[in-house]
């Protein structure tokens, strides 16, 4: 067997797994039936599935015990800001709690980040940020604003020049597109918060970070209230 053919398998089986998991299929305390039986059921070999088991382990998701075998742990244990973990969530969270989660964490983050960014952006940090921002202005669906919303996000934590946000960005930047994707659905016009976002842009192009992070304050509040009632905000 190919290392390429093993770690898809043994991906599989992470992915199968920690979806149950997550989704409420597989509740804490259950125990997962014989490796033998479990392997035979997914289809994979001995060896995948026990490198899957080592993966969901290191997630928090299920725990092996001597003569009991590998159980599901209760959810206070999991690694909530694991990619996978946070992924699976997100996608089986119902659309209010996954709104409002995103939005409180947007708003310890983001604005903070945005004057942060105002002080310290050089020269190709902003010009990242300023790349993000011209993708959003010249967006022709809602594809590709989405992805420039996303990247625009990014350059904004990365013009901080702390690689523990930005660090912190690369764990919830799933969650976040999926919120981005989510906020231009819901608008009459997809890139209708382009105006703030280019507010952001100047503040932090003009070195003003209580501005910086008064617009991006704004800019989370203004996708919240989109979000709540699903058209554009008078």
């Amino acid at each position: 067997m190919s290392r390429i053919l093993a770690r898809n398998l043994h991906g599989h089986v992470v992915r199968v797994i920690g979806q149950q998991i997550v989704n409420g299929e597989l509740t804490p305390g259950t125990v997962l039936p014989r490796e033998d039986l479990l392997a035979e059921q997914m289809g994979v070999s001995r060896t995948a599935l026990r490198e899957g088991l080592r993966v969901l382990a290191a997630k928090g998701l299920v725990e092996a015990r001597p003569k009991v075998g590998t159980r599901i742990r209760e959810e206070v244990c999991w690694q909530q800001l694991d990619a996978d973990v946070l992924a699976w969530r997100c996608a089986h969270m119902p659309e209010a709690d996954f709104v409002g989660k995103l939005v409180e964490l947007r708003e310890i983050i983001e604005p903070a980040a945005a004057a942060t960014a105002a002080r310290r952006c050089d020269g190709p940090h902003f010009e990242r940020l300023e790349q993000a921002f011209h993708a959003m202005e010249a967006a022709a669906d809602m594809d590709a604003w989405a992805s420039a919303d996303l990247a625009f996000h990014k350059a904004v934590l990365d013009a901080t020049q702390n690689d523990l946000m930005s660090s912190l960005f690369a764990v919830v930047d799933t969650a976040l597109g999926m919120y981005f994707e989510m906020s231009a659905r819901s608008a009459k016009q997809f890139n209708y918060s382009l105006p703030h976002h280019r507010k952001v842009f100047e503040a932090i192009r003009k070195r003003q970070p209580e501005a910086a992070r008064r617009a991006m304050q704004r800019m989370i509040v203004d996708s919240r209230e989109n979000m709540e009632t699903g058209k554009r905000p008078s």
